[in-house]
């Protein structure tokens, strides 16, 4: 059942206009169950991608918004906007950093297929071009369903900050809210391409029952056996052996992305096409 929906999902998807200009990868031993290739000018389409809303997490600048999102041209262009308003959740003394804040100074855009489409285990490739400017925290990550961070699960595909890209894997640990991660960095600087960041990437994640392998441009950056990624609170339960669902964002400063040191406005993360791939066996 779940592979008929997911067809009938990809082929919804290419009848309302997201087919792609150019052909999806065919890979052999892998068959393409569902795709977004930002090919309708507009807002993103709502029975492909749900929008996070406000301040959200890791102390980070922005303010989410679905209006710093849209296709245009056949890409999704995620957009960060200085612009300063009153914070509508502000609340005077508050010591949430959410309510505490009596103005927004930026905005920016996350979307996600959480309660629309996810999957387990599968290729993920999401095709885009980021800016690595300082301050900017460009991702393509996924999340799992059930329970809540990080026990739930979390796989970062595509993470930018501080001059480097990072692939991770995360699970939860003893203490809640705290993880326990699998991650490796590769600094920017290091693909000896003084126009690296002008070009589009290809980001992948192949994930099966055994291992979690995250890539760029076919570069194998981590992988991770799903043995360690087992919940270390007792309970057994492995967060990479359930349907995870797939995010999009581009944040500002918080906790990792440093500071906004000459940043220029309006900023964006492109993507060209995100696509998942089943193997063909059901495996």
């Amino acid at each position: 059942m779940r592979k008929a929906l997911l067809m009938l999902s990809l082929t919804a998807a290419l009848a309302s206009g997201c087919a792609s200009s150019h052909q999806a990868t065919q890979y052999p031993g892998w068959k393409l169950v569902w795709a977004d290739e930002f090919n309708t000018n507009g807002r993103p389409d709502p029975q492909n991608w749900q929008f996070e809303n406000g301040f959200v997490r890791n102390h980070e600048l922005q303010w989410y918004q679905p209006e710093n999102a849209r296709c245009e041209n056949g890409l999704l262009i995620i957009e960060a906007r200085q612009e300063q308003r009153p914070n509508p959740t502000h609340q005077p003394g508050s010591s949430d950093w959410k309510a505490s804040r009596p103005s927004i100074e930026y905005t920016s855009a996350s979307l996600n297929t959480n309660g629309l489409h996810s999957w387990q285990y599968g290729r993920f490739e999401m095709r885009g071009r980021i800016n690595i400017s300082s301050g900017l925290w460009p991702a393509f990550w996924t999340l799992g369903v059930e329970k809540e961070w990080p026990s739930n699960g979390e796989i970062d595909i595509m993470e930018f900050y501080q001059g480097k890209i990072l692939a991770n894997v995360a699970s939860g640990t003893s203490k809640q809210y705290t993880a326990k991660w699998h991650s490796q960095t590769k600094p920017v600087a290091q693909f000896r391409d003084p126009d690296w960041a002008k070009k589009f990437h290809v980001w992948r994640m192949d994930w099966d029952a055994q291992f979690i392998r995250l890539y760029v441009d076919d570069l194998l950056l981590n992988e991770t056996p799903l043995t360690k990624t087992v919940n270390e609170d007792g309970t057994g339960f492995n967060p990479m052996q359930q349907h995870h669902y797939v995010l999009l964002n581009l944040a500002l400063g918080g906790d990792n992305g440093g500071p906004l040191a000459g940043m220029t406005f309006p900023n964006r993360f492109e993507v060209d096409y995100v696509r998942v791939y089943e193997q063909a066996d059901g495996q």
